[in-house]
């Protein structure tokens, strides 16, 4: 059911493209004030546009540069954000990195970056945006993280590994805002049509075909799909959810049998 947001202040990282950009548009449709953050400054200008183009009247659009693995400037933008608009109510840790290649081949410096970009950036915007909500008594937290995170994908273990590290992060962030009126739950995308997925069909045809062909729906998902999960977790339509880890992948988490 939409929720009308007006007022809201919503944080998104990852925004500028995909999941991160359908949401940001959703959010900002309803009403909410949005700030996305990404790094290419020629795509952050553009979802900027296309956000404010389809946004509610009044709707406060920023979009922000930003390498999230960059870890004060992370915490310093989210912290800035609060104070100029007032609040933050929604916080989206949607930013991603993920390297294609056998354990035998992947370095440890593309492992570090996998973790810096779906683990540590994780716990530093989640740390920044508590801070804000538990002092004003409410917030909501969606963390994004992947079927790779529950069910291990070939050629992508630095991936697979943090994905899987986000999920018992929000639970225990779940946990420890509960009584603080602040919400954590996270969003469990299975195959997603984004550039992500562009690129792994690229490095791994025959692992993607395969991952198409075990979706139960038999197809794989659009941004749009997930950024209705996502707000839906975000609003108070969700008020008694917390802690969770929603997949949301065609069936393919409810299934014990993978075919080939």
């Amino acid at each position: 059911m939409a929720r009308d947001l007006s007022g809201k202040v919503a944080f998104i990282t990852g925004g500028s493209d995909g999941i991160g950009l359908a949401t940001a548009r959703l959010l900002a449709r309803r009403g909410a004030n949005v700030v996305i953050c990404a790094r290419r400054p020629d795509r952050l200008e553009a979802a900027r546009a296309e956000i404010a183009a389809d946004a509610a009247e009044g709707a406060v659009i920023e979009a922000h540069r930003l390498d999230v693995s960059d870890d004060a400037a992370f915490a310093a933008l989210v912290a800035d954000v609060a104070a100029r608009l007032g609040r933050l109510d929604m916080m989206v840790n949607n930013a991603m990195s993920v390297h294609y290649a056998p354990i035998s081949r992947l370095t440890l410096d593309h492992w570090r970056k996998d973790f810096a970009v779906n683990a540590d950036a994780v716990f530093v915007g989640t740390k920044a945006a508590m801070a804000v909500m538990m002092g004003q008594g409410s917030g909501s937290i969606v963390n994004i993280s992947s079927t790779c995170g529950i069910r291990a994908a070939p050629m992508m273990a630095s991936y697979s590994a943090s994905k899987a590290a986000l999920i018992q992060f929000t639970a225990v962030a779940a946990m420890e805002g509960a009584r603080q009126g602040v919400r954590v739950n996270a969003i469990v995308p299975g195959q997603v049509q984004t550039p992500a997925t562009e690129d792994y069909t690229t490095h791994a045809p025959e692992a993607a075909a395969r991952t198409t062909d075990a979706i139960p729906m038999g197809r794989g998902g659009q941004p749009d799909e997930l950024a209705e999960a996502i707000v839906f977790l975000l609003s108070d339509a969700a008020s008694y959810i917390t802690g969770v880890a929603l997949p949301v992948d065609g069936g393919k988490a409810a299934q014990l049998y993978i075919p080939g």
